[in-house]
């Protein structure tokens, strides 16, 4: 598949012009828009895993606010999947309420997807009161437990999870799906040489490494068909030591990309596991993520939370430098995310042949930012501060602190 932006040119004809922001684009099946998507926020208004109103009326603003299409996350495929009880799982009961959601950004003129995933290793198994999954046996800290590698028959139920669980977003009214391969996450988490130590057909080499995310792949894709867009968060970096990197992920990619099942990839990294910061930059807000926990959890924090949450410091769109090298070596469409703030640098994020961009903390400020940005020049720049004091907000409604400031709630 060449993107419309790299596509190589006809001797004697010019080539394509660059995109504007706020020109439309097909996505596999789907015409968005523009090319401006909201990236997935876990949006901390799910109790018990319920779609609430509050869930609706944050995908709605953004719909209402110009971006071509808003990401429900996190949508787990298993109850075990969950990062903790309050959760959304993609089930069959849930799709009449889903249908409510996907109908109220329908009506404000954007497409959703929804994000699916396992979170493996950063699932909170006491608060789930189910069992994880893991490549390899080993502690985790968000578990505050040991999880155990996953059998073979383990990996086969996960994958007919995330088939089935694309059939509810399909049944739902859901545009696409976002398979989650990023954040150290269950899949993830297989592409990682620091966490999969496993001998069989899923370790040791790039294809056994690469094999349950193409099993996943392939069944999601089988689940939908063309019906929807298929795309996936893929992990470019985990920003850990001996964790996946450039050499090994471009490989990834490349297979992937020769498979031809996926309309798109949406290029992250970090570690939910071991580097939460490393796809936010930026303050860390130690003091609040405390306030959120349980005394003993906050303890932990105390003593290891600069381990877990290192400050880094925040640039303007910080993953651009790892992603041109997957545009450089990649034809499918790509969309580049990590601190997207500003219409030069989506229109810089064109010019350079991404085909689309994503934007998650400058939406919570202003879920009307592409609409400001493409109607009034004075706003072609958010005003979001990078503070990142919306990131402990996850329990208790993810927001813009400035803007709601509403209250602290512990998990």
């Amino acid at each position: 598949m060449t993107s419309p932006s790299t596509a190589p040119s006809t001797t004697g004809t010019a080539p394509d012009p660059t995109p504007s922001p706020f020109d439309p684009y097909q996505l596999g099946p789907i015409r968005l828009r523009n090319r401006i998507i909201k990236a997935a926020t876990f949006e901390g208004v799910m109790p018990r895993g319920a779609v609430t109103d509050e869930l609706i009326e944050f995908h709605r603003q953004v719909a209402a606010g110009g971006a071509a299409m808003s990401t429900v996350a996190y949508c787990s495929v298993s109850m075990g999947g969950r990062v903790h009880r309050n959760t959304l799982v993609m089930r069959p009961e849930v799709t009449a309420d889903l249908e409510r959601l996907t109908n109220a950004v329908h009506e404000e003129g954007a497409a959703v997807s929804a994000q699916l995933g396992h979170a493996g290793m950063v699932a909170n198994v006491h608060s789930n009161r189910a069992h994880s999954l893991a490549p390899s046996t080993r502690w985790s800290n968000p578990a505050m437990s040991i999880v155990k590698g996953a059998t073979v028959a383990q990996l086969d139920e996960v994958t007919a999870q995330f088939a089935a669980a694309a059939t509810v977003a399909e049944n739902a009214g859901f545009d696409a799906v976002e398979i989650h391969l990023g954040h150290n996450y269950l899949p993830s988490s297989f592409l990682s040489p620091n966490l999969n130590k496993r001998t069989d057909r899923y370790g040791g080499s790039l294809e056994n490494r690469l094999r349950f995310i193409r099993q996943i792949i392939d069944a999601v894709r089988g689940a939908v068909d063309d019906r929807i867009a298929v795309i996936a968060k893929f992990n470019m970096a985990d920003g850990v030591e001996k964790g996946l990197w450039l050499e090994e992920s471009l490989q990834f990619a490349s297979m992937l990309e020769e498979d031809g099942q996926l309309d798109a990839l949406v290029l992250t990294g970090g570690s939910s596991l071991l580097n939460g910061m490393y796809f936010f930059r930026g303050d860390v807000p130690m003091e609040e993520f405390i306030a959120t926990q349980s005394k003993v959890v906050g303890l932990g924090l105390r003593v290891l939370g600069s381990r877990i949450f290192p400050e880094l410091p925040f640039e303007e769109a910080f993953f651009l430098p790892f992603a041109r090298q997957f545009r450089e070596a990649l034809s499918m469409p790509l969309v580049l995310l990590g601190g997207i703030n500003r219409r030069d640098t989506i229109e810089n994020a064109l010019d350079e042949g991404f085909e689309m961009t994503a934007m998650a903390r400058a939406l919570l400020r202003q879920p009307d930012l592409p609409n400001l940005m493409r109607d009034e020049p004075k706003h072609a720049n958010g005003l979001c501060v990078h503070c990142n004091k919306c990131l402990p907000t996850i329990y208790s409604g993810t927001r813009c602190v400035l803007v709601n400031p509403g209250a602290i709630a512990s998990v």
